[in-house]
């Protein structure tokens, strides 16, 4: 691959090909002593406990805002977003930075292998709340 470097101003601009990182790989065994910050308002598992905020049973593959028996924001129901890794990956960065409006109030999470160890622990779950 070529790289070329023009002259702007005073400094100077690379051109080429930007190649992203991978995302880190997910430790579940992690993931599950790191969702002590998130049980405070969300539960997994068989017969998940009532809380603040829905069960997150078989939450990779559904739609925002579309579990019955929680009261949803507007703008989480609006949002049209389908839970996947990324987008659960976004959410743990804040989540009102990716849905404005939503009454989640956690503050994001900054270390991408720490989100990456949540969304393992997470995909382990059904929507019946037992392990994959």
């Amino acid at each position: 691959m070529k790289t070329w470097i023009f002259a702007v101003g005073i400094g100077a601009v690379i051109a080429g090909t930007a190649v992203a990182a991978p995302a880190p790989k997910g430790n579940a065994a992690h993931g599950q002593q790191l969702f002590a910050r998130c049980a405070a308002c969300h539960k997994v598992g068989p017969n998940p406990a009532r809380s603040m905020g829905p069960s997150l049973n078989g939450v990779v593959g559904r739609v925002a805002g579309s579990q019955g028996g929680y009261g949803y924001s507007p703008a989480m129901k609006a949002s049209g977003i389908r839970w996947d890794e990324a987008s659960i990956d976004k959410l743990l960065q804040g989540p009102a930075k990716l849905v404005p409006g939503t009454k989640m109030i956690f503050p994001g999470m900054a270390a991408a292998q720490d989100r990456a160890d949540i969304i393992a622990y997470l995909k382990q779950y059904g929507a019946d709340g037992g392990k994959k």
